[in-house]
């Protein structure tokens, strides 16, 4: 079995599916095979007020593995691990989580991982 790599040009200007949810939107693309989203979470924003009801779990069940391009979220895990990310910051989180905008400012996340069932009912 081979598998092709091809060329692929493709922009969050038009992206292939927005979800919305309240205060916020989850953007994808389809790249390579795989699913990108960048996530825009506005301030207010937190996963168990604004997911949660669509997601029908008790925390975010969804991996994630991002990269934040602006704001500050607040992330706990379920196990009671917490911290914050920023601008330039990387993050791999597994499943179990709840996560929040600090500040006044929007977040901005790219997700190479997690976005392909992120807010979808």
């Amino acid at each position: 079995m081979s598998t092709t790599h091809r060329t692929e040009h493709k922009s969050f200007v038009k992206p292939e599916e927005v979800r919305r949810f309240p205060n916020g939107r989850a953007e994808l693309v389809n790249l390579g095979g795989s699913d990108v989203g960048r996530l825009v979470l506005e301030p207010g924003w937190r996963w168990s007020n604004d997911v949660k009801p669509i997601a029908k779990t008790e925390s975010c069940e969804a991996p994630h593995f991002q990269y934040h391009v602006s704001g500050r979220l607040r992330i706990r895990m379920d196990d009671g691990t917490e911290f914050v990310a920023g601008p330039g910051d990387l993050t791999s989180l597994p499943s179990g989580h709840d996560a929040w905008v600090e500040g006044d400012e929007p977040v901005v996340v790219v997700d190479f991982y997690g976005a392909s069932n992120y807010a979808k009912g």
